[in-house]
């Protein structure tokens, strides 16, 4: 008994001494944390917007073995600005116009904060039921912001689901329309599945497929054209699924784009899911970018047709200042979900799940836990309210369509595609370069400029631009979107590349 008491003794002096979830050591230090990142947003643009840094800086830099005895969270700081800071690519720089935007904003930064604090896992309605219920509401109001037909919203039999990420949204519905389709012509024929896309898809999507058992030889990509504007033509989709019956294969999923990777592209929605409903395909709408800017009226004729979708996603992460991660997925039929994913071990048996009462979240993943993302959606949701986040979106058009104009004075350059978000597309003008010298009578030559151009427009570390190959030709991507961007910015930005190009153009390249 005396060593017991002994043994309980010494766990209360470490618990006394170490514990992890110390009140006011967490006041203390969450306070630190803040003024940290309040600081660092206050600086942000005293950064090289794209890291610097070369391949395996870290490892030089940091010891080969954690620490046997406690570090102060004055000297992690330290170290957090002296050694990750420099490695960090600044996502939230008001000079970041690479890829898309994953816009934060206070109040997800606040919500995800909240949601990290509980810690809770929602996996089924019993295990927290605040997480699902804010989880089912938020995702109606949201989809009511959309004005996404009532068919995916919770009262009339669909609803809405916070995914990781757009790879896992395409894969739960991957797998939710395969299930689907074996069930009505057994699981033998598996191997004659067939999901197609454009070449503009996502390359998500062939992963998604890839997991879900479609193997390459059955993942159609189908190629769009300039005079379409690289969109997926409903011809040949068609012209694809009857050359599949002929072979005696199964058209089982397609997945639409509303705003592509390269070119913010729309395809024909209402088109294409004419003919996937005519052979009983399972059509997903990705609009991970775009999605978000049909919270404004104007924007909602690109969601035309969305009502003969089977299910639409979009990340919330990337233009709706929800922070990363939180991907946006409405379904018609739920149970086409659940059908497909669902497991009821004893440990997870409960009276509110038996009786049909709730929603379980758990069998609208792939994953078990999950996490509680809705708070800081909501908290985007309220703190902002829906005529001022549609301003900030407008915003950030209307800064495209500015830099656009600027490009349009500039005559050694050109608009690549119609801007139709808040992304421009261009390059320097092949006419310009041939004036320059004849060698630019070869396209890879003109690639290979505009290749050195923004390489060298990101090796100065004012901004960070990416491109994109579309039909062979090299595009610069301009994508507006970070939360801190303003006029100011984009115009800086501008000289930046004019003085750029003037510099390869004079000075060495050609």
């Amino acid at each position: 008994m005396g060593t017991l008491n002994i043994n309980h003794e010494l766990d209360d002096q470490i618990f006394n001494t170490i514990n992890p979830l110390d009140p006011e050591e967490f006041r203390r230090q969450g306070h630190k944390i803040v003024n940290f990142l309040a600081d660092y947003y206050q600086n942000i643009e005293q950064y090289p917007v794209c890291s610097q840094v070369n391949p395996g800086y870290l490892q030089k830099i940091v010891p080969n073995s954690a620490p046997n005895n406690p570090e102060s969270l004055d000297k992690i700081l330290k170290d957090v600005e002296r050694d990750i800071i420099p490695g960090l690519t600044h996502w939230q720089s008001p000079n970041f116009f690479a890829y898309f935007p994953s816009s934060g904003s206070t109040a997800g930064f606040l919500g995800e904060m909240l949601s990290v604090g509980f810690n809770v896992v929602g996996f089924n309605w019993i295990s927290s039921p605040a997480a699902t219920e804010l989880e089912s509401i938020v995702m109606d109001w949201f989809g009511k912001m959309l004005n996404l037909p009532n068919c995916f919203l919770f009262a009339s039999g669909g609803g809405g689901v916070l995914q990781g990420t757009t790879c896992e949204a395409m894969l739960c519905t991957i797998v939710a329309a395969r299930d689907q389709m074996l069930r009505k012509i057994s699981r033998e024929n598996f191997g004659k599945l067939v999901v197609y896309a454009s070449d503009q898809t996502h390359f998500s999507l062939k992963k998604a497929a890839h997991i879900a058992g479609i193997g390459p030889g059955n993942f159609r990509v189908i190629p769009t054209i300039k005079a379409s504007e690289y969109t997926l033509c409903p011809k040949s989709l068609r012209l694809a699924i009857l050359n599949d019956l002929k072979e005696g294969n199964v058209p089982l999923f397609l997945c639409a784009t509303i705003g592509t990777t390269s070119t913010t592209s729309v395809d024909p929605l209402r088109l294409l899911c004419e003919i996937a409903k005519e052979f009983g395909i399972w059509v997903h709408v990705d609009a991970a970018y775009a999605g978000s800017a049909c919270i404004c009226p104007e924007f909602q004729v690109f969601l035309d047709g969305v009502e003969n979708a089977n299910s639409f996603s979009l990340n919330a992460h990337k233009w709706f200042f929800s922070t990363l991660d939180c991907c946006c997925l409405w379904v018609k039929d739920p149970s086409a979900l659940t059908n497909a994913l669902s497991t009821n071990p004893e440990c997870l048996r409960n009276k509110a799940t038996e009786l049909n009462q709730v929603i379980d979240y758990k069998d609208w993943q792939i994953a078990l836990s999950r996490r509680f993302r809705a708070l800081k959606l909501w908290f985007v949701l309220r703190s902002y309210g829906v005529t001022n986040l549609r301003n900030l979106i407008r915003s950030h058009v209307n800064m495209a369509k500015h830099f656009e104009g600027l490009i349009a004075m500039d005559k050694r350059f050109e608009i690549f595609v119609p801007r139709k978000f808040a992304m421009v597309c261009f390059r320097i003008s092949p006419l310009v370069l041939t004036q320059v010298s004849t060698k630019f009578d070869d396209e890879k030559e003109v690639n290979m400029f505009n290749t050195k151009l923004v390489e060298s427009i990101n090796s100065c570390g004012k901004l960070y631009l990416t491109h994109g190959v579309v039909g062979g030709t090299y595009i610069i991507r301009f994508a507006i979107g970070a939360s801190l961007t303003h006029h100011r910015h984009v115009d800086v930005a501008w000289k930046v590349i004019q003085d750029h190009a003037n510099a390869l153009l004079n000075q060495g390249y050609v």
